[in-house]
């Protein structure tokens, strides 16, 4: 069994720089009261100091009509490369502010976005994090695939593991 660590505060918002960041690509989820629950890939864009998650979208995009009847949204990240794992719910905020989409803009998201920055069809996803849960080794990869082994081959219980929640006071 892995180790519990909770994070408040500054590291929490570490935690889900790293996290967010290194996996990059988030099962975004809306609708979550209803089944099925609308869940597609984004990329994130950027985690800023407070902790908060931004993605592109465009203005009149099925998420964001879901996120005006309902801001509350889910988060899922995987980066399976580093046995790394992400869990956030928190509420959505649709901007517009040009001034940030300036900030958050990379050439990648032209492929969306035709007009580049300046494209009017773009709108910004704020996700403030209300609850988050992390899954994450203690050692780097190889280590971890190594005790994996061992406890595999002689059935002791593998400690590489540790997870915890992730709170931000604000």
């Amino acid at each position: 069994m892995g180790d519990i660590k909770n994070l408040i505060d500054g590291d929490a918002v570490q935690k889900i720089k790293q996290l967010a960041m290194d996996a990059d690509i988030a099962l975004f989820a809306t609708n979550i009261l209803t089944i099925p629950t609308s869940v597609r890939p984004m990329s994130t864009q950027g985690v800023d100091e407070e902790g908060n998650l931004w993605f592109m979208s465009r203005i009149d995009s099925n998420k964001n009509r879901d996120i005006a009847n309902d801001n509350r949204v889910q988060l899922f990240y995987s980066n399976k490369s580093n046995s790394e794992y992400l869990s956030i719910y928190g509420h959505a905020e649709i901007v517009t502010d040009r001034n940030k989409i300036e900030e958050l803009w990379t050439p990648i998201a032209k492929a969306w976005f035709t007009e580049g920055k300046d494209d009017p069809s773009i709108s910004l996803i704020k996700i403030h994090p209300v609850e988050a849960y992390y899954w994450d080794t203690k050692e780097n990869k190889v280590v971890a695939l190594l005790k994996i082994a061992v406890s595999a081959i002689t059935g002791v219980e593998n400690d590489g593991g540790v997870e915890g929640t992730i709170t931000i006071n604000q």
